[in-house]
């Protein structure tokens, strides 16, 4: 029998921030405030993230401009991980560097080949202010880069070059959602 409430039950769905919104490009906030309000935030996150079918989400990536991010990822063995950091710092990033595809919710139906090291570590904080640090290896650590570099103003295309990086901006171009300027 499962303890607790299931991340998300009580969140509402929030609006996706798309690619060619300034605030994807913009350095999130530290927060200060470990209150109700980031508590919700938190509760809010993970309603949005499930029901885009994501693995993970950054507040920014909801119209927050505030170091968050949860995620609900398995690693390359299968294992799941699900959780939550506020204020995270990456602070290892290492082993082999691969390329694999990668995605995000704020270019819906779209993913590049990106590389990412296998190995990360992140440490931070809970939503009650608790330290944690979290350990990633394989997809998990991909996921784990990935929102770090949300929350810094970067997301997945800034990382991407040459031919792939082209196609990427042509199917950026061509996507339903995206606003040509």
């Amino acid at each position: 029998m499962r303890h607790g409430s299931i991340p998300g039950a009580r969140g509402r769905v929030r609006p996706l921030t798309l690619l060619g919104d300034p605030a994807l490009h913009t350095r999130c906030e530290d927060v200060t405030d470990f209150g109700p309000q980031l508590a919700r935030l938190v509760e809010d996150m993970f309603a949005t993230m499930y029901a885009a079918q994501g693995v993970g989400l950054a507040a920014n990536q909801v119209g927050e401009a505030l170091r968050v991010f949860v995620y609900d990822c398995p690693d390359d063995e299968d294992v799941r991980h699900v959780g939550h950091v506020v204020n995270p710092r990456l602070v290892e990033a290492d082993g082999l560097v691969l390329r694999g595809p990668e995605g995000c919710l704020s270019l819906p139906g779209l993913e590049a080949g990106t590389e990412r090291h296998d190995h990360a570590v992140v440490e931070g904080r809970t939503m009650t202010g608790e330290r944690l640090r979290v350990h990633g290896t394989g997809f998990f650590a991909r996921c784990l880069q990935h929102e770090c570099d949300h929350l810094e103003g970067t997301v997945y295309a800034d990382r991407v070059s040459g031919w792939r990086a082209r196609r990427l901006t042509r199917q950026v171009r061509r996507a339903s959602w995206h606003n040509a300027p």
